[in-house]
């Protein structure tokens, strides 16, 4: 759990000093994405291989070099001396993270009993629900107290604790090295570059003007073309790296449904509060923190009573009833104004605290009823690929849809806002008399009244703008929720029951 939580957390904790980043580094803000995009394609190809990669290497041994190396390369992070190696050291610290996820998922569902298994899944929905939120308060407050390099070696001292319990509580087991012999390398391959292609399409597609780039159309084709190649492998293939089939399971494949829109919903909230907050509000690094901690810290407090739920309550009505409360915080998220702060967020957000562990836990519990022991690391790859992949199609949906509402609302504005309006008239005679009192001569005051103006409608277009967004991940949300009435019930215990 410990390294499930430092990789999660890793996605977004060099949010909050990605400037501080590209500023010593020497890197423009077109280049530093790729800080963040690095980590997450190296991730989104790691996790579907972990499974199989743990059986080749034994789980202690698997989990011990990829935590030792993950642990090394966070420190060359802050030892980075220009963008190219930063970005080479974000994937190499991506790729040995991106495995202590599934693994942590892994653990639980092949190591604990199942009367201990929902206990663990809450413990899990810590690293999935709690880290995200509190990533860039975390990043932000390291980068305004010491510098941006602490981001990374706050790895050392958990990292060195993982080590030490990995070491400690796993058995060693003897290495499977012949399954390399029979390995599904042309799945693995077509998977990783089609995974790793999809990735950076959806990271970088809404800051490259999509299919304006020839280098998004390229990577869009490859995408489509190496994907369906690996599905054909993977489902016409006796002994698949991962089994695909697992999705023709009903509970799995629609608990991968609601996972999807799960990381749509979390990933997306944690990028576009944080935009409003800085643009809008105007807010520095430590004033967002504070406001996302109103989702972060009560989760902590909740989330140990979702097992206790489960045994009271049907899950499917349990992950409702989350779905409902997330949708909700985005739908009291959706009436912003210039004005919208701290003190009017904090209900909507303590909102989203509670609904996002109540779907965390008993979804995964519902995903993973009845599974045999050996499809654990196939559960345990699917499952979190999904949720990432729907963190980062919401991210590249919502980075869209801002773009194209925030120019959609500026151009209704400029029509209504019209020179010839007298009520724009009354405004500009008002705010040129302003600038004219503070010394300014005729023209030149007329000239800052007509940009106060201008600024002002750019203003309310982009607060327009992100109460759309925040209605778009309300509503995909509550579209998933159509698939949770179609679940088959499960037992507190976590076999699989009777509809």
């Amino acid at each position: 759990m410990l390294g499930a939580f430092m990789a999660v957390l890793d996605i977004q904790i060099t949010n909050a000093s990605l400037k501080d980043i590209q500023a010593a580094l020497g890197a423009t803000l077109e280049e530093g994405s790729w800080i963040s995009t690095s980590y997450l394609v190296a991730e989104i190809v790691v996790i579907p291989l972990t499974g199989w990669l743990s059986q080749v290497f034994s789980t202690r041994r698997y989990l011990l070099v990829n935590a030792t190396l993950f642990v090394f390369f966070s420190v060359c992070c802050a030892w980075a001396w220009d963008l190219p190696s930063m970005i080479v050291f974000r994937a190499f610290q991506g790729f040995t993270g991106g495995i202590l996820i599934p693994m942590a998922f892994t653990v639980l569902l092949t190591m604990l009993p199942p009367s201990k298994q929902s206990t663990g899944l809450a413990m899990f929905a810590v690293t999935a629900v709690f880290a995200p939120s509190i990533g860039p308060t975390l990043g932000g407050w390291l980068t305004e107290t010491f510098s941006w390099h602490y981001v990374f070696y706050l790895n050392v001292i958990p990292g060195a604790l993982l080590i030490a319990a990995v070491w400690y509580a796993i058995d060693a087991k003897p290495m499977k090295l012949e399954m390399l012999k029979q390995g599904d390398w042309f799945g693995i391959a077509a998977m990783a570059i089609g995974l790793g292609s999809l990735q950076v399409v959806l990271e970088e597609g809404s800051r490259k003007d999509w299919f304006g780039s020839q280098l998004i159309v390229r990577l869009t084709a490859i995408a489509v073309i190496f994907l369906a190649i690996f599905f054909l492998i993977e489902l016409t293939r006796k002994k698949p790296f991962i089994n695909l089939r697992l999705m023709k399971q009903r509970n799995f494949g629609l608990a991968s449904i609601v996972n999807i829109s799960l990381g749509l919903g979390l990933y997306g909230s944690v990028y576009i509060m944080p935009l409003y907050l800085s643009q809008i509000q105007g807010y520095n690094a430590m004033q967002i923190g504070e406001v996302l901690m109103w989702v972060g810290i009560p989760q902590l407090f909740l989330i140990p009573f979702v097992p206790k739920l489960m045994q009271r309550f049907d899950a499917r009505l349990i992950i409702a009833v989350g779905v409902s409360l997330f949708a909700v915080s985005c739908f009291m998220n959706s009436t912003l104004t210039n004005l919208t702060a701290i003190d009017q967020l904090r209900w909507s957000q303590l909102v989203r605290a509670i609904g996002q562990p109540l779907i965390m836990v008993p979804l995964s519990s519902v995903a993973t009823a009845g599974l045999p022991k050996e499809q654990a690391g196939s559960a345990s790859g699917l499952f979190n690929m999904m949720r990432n992949l729907g963190g980062s199609l919401g991210i590249a949906a919502i980075a869209t849809l801002l773009t194209q509402r925030e120019q959609f609302h500026s151009n209704r504005l400029g029509e209504a806002v019209s020179i010839y309006s007298p009520a724009t008239q009354e405004r500009m005679d008002q705010m040129t008399q302003y600038f004219t009192s503070k010394g300014a001569d005729l023209v030149t005051a007329q000239q800052q009244a007509m940009g106060a103006i201008a600024n002002t409608v750019r203003r309310e277009a982009y607060v327009m703008a992100y109460n759309d967004c925040f209605y778009f991940i309300a509503c995909a949300l509550l579209l998933s929720g159509l698939a949770i009435i179609f679940l088959r019930r499960v037992q507190a215990g976590g076999a699989a029951g009777g509809h």
